[in-house]
């Protein structure tokens, strides 16, 4: 199943104005598009994450999980990220733990084994299972 914007089966998930804004900004770092299939929602990221731009990832995070409902899952796919900084990940396992209160699964998406080798290092693994399309993302048990 692929998940992008132009999938009949998926529908783009409309965020805030101000989170609009500011990823939409000439400056902006972070590039995202996030679509609603059923009960999944995906992120697919692109550009950077660090220090400068953690509290734009923090809103996508939270406003797409806020769309995400039970069972879920919420599909955030990192692999168009040029930069992910040590606040992306941060971000990551809080909303892992925020969306599985409610039912949601949290996957990430990345095919460069570094991410998933970050991930365990930091103590993430078992709330951040790393898969390597959003596809084996969306099919997981």
């Amino acid at each position: 199943m692929n998940l992008g914007p132009s999938d009949s089966f998926s529908i783009p998930v409309q965020l805030s104005d101000r989170l609009s804004l500011e990823l939409g900004e000439p400056g902006s770092t972070l590039r995202a598009s996030t679509v609603r299939s059923g009960s999944a929602v995906v992120i697919r990221a692109g550009g950077e994450v660090d220090a400068a731009n953690e509290h734009t990832w923090r809103g996508l995070l939270a406003e797409a999980s806020a769309v995400a409902s039970r069972p879920g899952p919420l599909i955030v796919d990192v692999s168009g990220l040029d930069f992910m900084g040590c606040c992306a990940f941060a971000v990551l396992a809080d909303q892992a733990e925020r969306s599985r209160r409610r039912g949601v699964t949290l996957r990430l998406v990345s095919s460069d084994p570094g991410i998933a080798r970050i991930v365990d290092a930091c103590g993430f693994g078992h709330m951040l299972p790393v898969h390597p399309t959003t596809e084996s993302a969306l099919s997981a048990a």
